[in-house]
Order: structure tokens, then C-alpha cells, then sequence
């Protein structure tokens, strides 16, 4: 793929600085070529400019004249991150028209779409990909090789299944959706009652699961239904590989959760937050809207109001570990009441 500085800002605008140069690829400043395209999020980066062979540069506007003698043609953002962001988005999609030309949307002859689905235009079924009676997919959807839409089931506009995912019966998703390899959405939420001694009856999942527009959704993630009522991902969730979301969870929208982040039941988050890789929130907890849970952090009880929590405690008896924790939330306040003993003669 070749674009020229001139059309990159044509479309994502900025200011074009000196020459419309062609390039032909994206690559990390350090490593970029000559015909490559790199990018400076921030000022305290600018001694990497001035080692650098890439031939044309995305810059802040603090570092213009710094590009300007590196390189004879610079593209000038206001956010130079968020305005790379928007550039590989645009890449990819010349990618994908170029390599769609001349091929119409269709169901592969190796898939096996039920005649009772709904199919808008320009879908695409790769092959060994099963679609089930009542589904629904809308104008733009892609189903790659190999993947079950169950059901039901319903796929928003534009909607992207990479191969091996799998949508359980009932189960919806909004516009502009990406869900990565060997994703299950919809699989049973875990629930049985006890009995007997230590026997388990089957509590059974008669929820789905609703996703809102634009949610990506990592790698062997996991998003069961809900027990009665649905499990609820807002627009613009993003959930990295390796997620678990337990039965009715809702988290609101553009949050966010990292690697290995786990959810338990009915917990609820609230929009705009984070929870980093290895968190775990646990179940019918409430996290209001912008907290962010460091990595590997245990949340345990409701968090009320925005900032950054952590907390990490040693494995212990419980008894043990209960009495230790309450003791140490009393800390700070302990050794005040020491210096202030400390301090008298």
C-alpha cells in the first residue's frame, strides 16, 4: 500500500508540512526505513527524531521545526497518538478494499446457513461457518471460517466475527463490532445450587447477552448469559484477550478491561473506567463511573467515587486474613496516634 502525506491529511486532516511524500508503511520510529511513515506522541521524545530513517514524520506541533530538519515532509497533529490511531484505521481499511477488489460478498459454498436466517446485502459467511434458524445479520457483517452464530442470534451493521467465534442462541450485537478468534459469547453464566451435602443442581441461563455498538472483544474471552435477565456490555467497551465476564455483569460504556481481568456475577461498572490485566471484581460489587483498578488488584467491596484503587493481599486463613485486613485499613490512623505518643516527653 501506497498513500502520499497529501491524502492522509485529505482524509484524517492536520497540517501537511513541506513535501507530499509517498509512503508505503506504518513502522515504530526506532525501527522505521526509508518510504515509512513513523510518528512522535510527545515532546521528551524528540532525541529519537534526530536518529530515525524514516522519511516522513507525525508530529506535535512543539516539534515541527525539529522534523523539519530530519525529514522533508511532516504531517502536524494537535494529538498526534489519537491521530495515529485514526491512521491505522484508515490503512487497514485501504487494505481491505484492496484486497476485496474484484471479490463480491457472499456465504461460502462450505458454510451452512439455515434457511431461516436473515441475511441483509453485502454479508460475508466464510466457510465451515454455521448460522443458525432466526439469526439475524446486517448489512455489512463478516463471519469468518469456522464460527457458530446461534439462534436468534443478532450481528449490527458492519459487525466483524474473526474465525472461531462463537454467539450463543438469543444473543446481541450492536453496529461496527469486532470480536477476535475463539471468543464465546453467550455461553451458560455459572450457577447451581447446592444440595445433598455438597451435590450441585443446574441453574438454568434463560438471560442472553446485549452489546452495544462499536465493542471490540479479544481473544478467548468469555461473556456468559445472564441467569434471568441479560448480561449488558455498553457501546464502546473494549475487552482485551482472555476476559471473563460473569452472568449479569453490566459495565458501561467506553470502559475498558485489560489481559486476564475477571468479572464475578452481577457485579456492575460503571461507564468510562479501566480495570487493569489479572484484576478481579468480584461478585454484586458496584464501581461507579471512571475508576481504574490497578493490575492484579481484588476489588472486594463497592467503590462510590472516580480515581485509581489498588490493593493486593496475601493468601492467608480467612479468619486470619479478615481480621489482618481490618487492621490494616486502620493503619494510616495507627501510626498518626504513634507519632503523636512519639512527640510527648
Amino acid at each position: 500500500m501506497t498513500h502520499t502525506l497529501g491524502s492522509i491529511v485529505g482524509a484524517l486532516g492536520g497540517q501537511l508540512v513541506g513535501k507530499d511524500l509517498p509512503v508505503n508503511r506504518l513502522a515504530p520510529i526506532e525501527t522505521a526505513r526509508s518510504g515509512e511513515l513513523s510518528f512522535v506522541s510527545h515532546p521528551r521524545y524528540a532525541r529519537l527524531i534526530d536518529s530515525t530513517s524514516a522519511s516522513a514524520l507525525l508530529v506535535p506541533a512543539a516539534l515541527s521545526d525539529v522534523a523539519s530538519t530530519r525529514v522533508s515532509g511532516h504531517i502536524v497533529a494537535d494529538d498526534t497518538y489519537l491521530y495515529f490511531a485514526r491512521l491505522t484505521q484508515y490503512w487497514k481499511a485501504a487494505e481491505r478494499t484492496a484486497l476485496a477488489d474484484g471479490h463480491r460478498p457472499a456465504v461460502h459454498p462450505l458454510a451452512c446457513v439455515s434457511p431461516g436466517a436473515q441475511l441483509s446485502h453485502d454479508i460475508e459467511v466464510g466457510p465451515f461457518a454455521v448460522v443458525e434458524a432466526g439469526a439475524s445479520l446486517a448489512s455489512g457483517v463478516r463471519v469468518g471460517a469456522h464460527c457458530h452464530v446461534g439462534p436468534w442470534a443478532r450481528l449490527g451493521e458492519g459487525t466483524l466475527l474473526h474465525p472461531r467465534v462463537t454467539i450463543g442462541e438469543r444473543c446481541r450485537l450492536g453496529a461496527g463490532c469486532i470480536v477476535h478468534s475463539g471468543a464465546v459469547i453467550g455461553a451458560d453464566g455459572f450457577g447451581f445450587a447446592p444440595y445433598d451435602g455438597g451435590r450441585w443442581e443446574k441453574i438454568e441461563q434463560l438471560g442472553a447477552v446485549q452489546i452495544g455498538d462499536n465493542v471490540e472483544i479479544g481473544a478467548n474471552t468469555c461473556i456468559d448469559r445472564g441467569a434471568l435477565d441479560d448480561t449488558v456490555i455498553g457501546n464502546g467497551v473494549k475487552l482485551d484477550n482472555l476476559v471473563q465476564i460473569g452472568h449479569n455483569v453490566r459495565i458501561g460504556d467506553h470502559s475498558a478491561l485489560a489481559g486476564c481481568a475477571g468479572v464475578a456475577g452481577s457485579a456492575v461498572i460503571g461507564a468510562y473506567c479501566t480495570v487493569g490485566g489479572g484484576a478481579v471484581v468480584l461478585g454484586h460489587l458496584t464501581l461507579a463511573d471512571r475508576v481504574h483498578i490497578s493490575a492484579a488488584s481484588v476489588v472486594t467491596r463497592s467503590i462510590a467515587q472516580p480515581g485509581q484503587y489498588s490493593g493486593v493481599f496475601p493468601l492467608d486463613d480467612n479468619a486470619a486474613w479478615e481480621k489482618n485486613a481490618a487492621t490494616l485499613r486502620q493503619l494510616h490512623r495507627l501510626r498518626d496516634r504513634i507519632k503523636q505518643l512519639e512527640r510527648k516527653p
